[in-house]
């Protein structure tokens, strides 16, 4: 029997209600394998700002770290939203993964076959399928670079600028070496074929990003390797979305790319993400939705997504594959039988339920 310690980090919105619904799938797993997962219950976010003046504090973060791994439901509403930068929910994101030194976002983009009508694309758009692994750079570029507010000075007329806000780029070697190599390992596992996201004909970050990214895929000659600039990345998802496998690129291209790819399956409510670092330290796993407050307590969120990210929990971390693939075909099962929460209900004979039911049905098919 193993035994894991979780740090449940439930968030603001709906992130308490689909981390609930998470570690009771979880329990659901642990009776059927003999498994035992111990959870701690942590605050971040809206709530953390809340009760304690900050988005995270130092001792929810050593928390995290003493766990075997954390699960995270989502940060931020309305109610915080007058804050300044450094001072929001979000931040606790950004801290969290900057502690953990969590580098490797993974994001898994599929087109379930019993939601196919969901997705705003044509069908002929979606012969082949959607079935993508965005690995997108987590803890370097704009996101974590320079920035400030400055004097402007004056426009070429002579006319003041103000207060200028600016936001700074910038890779090395290692940092985009190490996320890279992550995205070819992942392609060998795969279909073998891996897409590099980039820039190049314009920043010179993403040149460097280019230059690295060839230099590695000559260590991979059984994968296929390809680049794109980000606006034709963009454009093709749409297009020919069946045709991408891995795609690897930079923190906010990733953001971004990983956003759309979760618009054409159909709902993020059924997007689950792994954030990872070094073997041996905590991984982070969340829904890629946010908290929704608008549906917050009305038994309306969809779990799937959070739930996902446990089974991703159960691969990546645990070594559990048994148990997460029980998990993902608990889902589909689920879904085959015609349980839809309100986000996923575009059919007339579907059976609408809410998150404890769909969260109900998807044990129901584990146990």
């Amino acid at each position: 029997m193993s035994k894991y310690r979780i740090a449940v980090i439930p968030g603001d919105g709906i992130g308490t209600e689909v981390t609930d619904s998470a570690c009771k799938v979880l329990d659901a797993v642990s009776a059927r394998f003999g498994h035992t997962f111990e959870y701690k219950t942590l605050l971040a976010g809206g709530c953390s700002i809340d009760a304690y003046g900050v988005a995270l504090t130092p001792e929810t973060l050593e928390e995290c770290k003493k766990s075997d791994s954390v699960l995270l439901g989502a940060v931020g509403g309305p109610k915080w939203d007058d804050l300044p930068g450094s001072q929001r929910p979000e931040r606790a994101l950004l801290d969290l993964r900057g502690g953990l030194e969590l580098f490797a976002n993974l994001r898994p983009a599929i087109l379930y076959r019993q939601l196919s009508s969901a997705s705003p694309l044509k069908e002929e758009n979606l012969k082949n399928g959607i079935d993508i692994m965005i690995v997108r750079e987590l803890t370097g570029g704009l996101y974590f670079g320079d920035r400030g507010r400055r004097d402007g000075g004056n426009m070429p007329d002579g006319t003041p600028k103000g207060v200028e806000a600016y936001d700074t780029e910038a890779y090395s070697e290692a940092e985009i070496e190490r996320i890279v190599r992550v995205g070819f390992e992942l392609a060998m596992g795969r279909k073998k074929k891996l897409t590099s996201v980039d820039k190049a004909n314009i920043l010179e970050s993403s040149r460097l990003w280019r230059e690295v990214n060839e230099r590695i895929a000559k260590e991979y000659p059984e994968v296929e390797y390809e680049y794109y600039y980000v606006d034709n990345a963009s454009m093709q998802l749409v297009r020919r979305p069946g045709d991408f496998d891995v795609m690897v690129t930079t923190n906010m291209f990733g953001d971004i790319l990983s956003d759309e790819a979760g618009m054409i399956t159909g709902s993020i409510g059924m997007l689950p993400s792994a954030s990872l670092g070094k073997p041996g330290t905590p991984g982070m796993y969340e829904p890629v939705h946010g908290s929704a407050p608008d549906i917050a307590g009305q038994d309306k969120a969809n779990p799937c997504a959070a739930i996902l990210s446990a089974a991703m929990m159960l691969r990546w971390s645990f070594g559990l594959t048994e148990e997460a693939n029980c998990i993902e075909k608990a889902i589909e099962k689920t879904l085959e039988n015609g349980y839809r929460t309100p986000d996923i209900a575009y059919t007339t004979d579907c059976i609408r339920v809410g998150t404890r039911e769909m969260t109900a049905r998807v044990i129901e098919s584990i146990v």
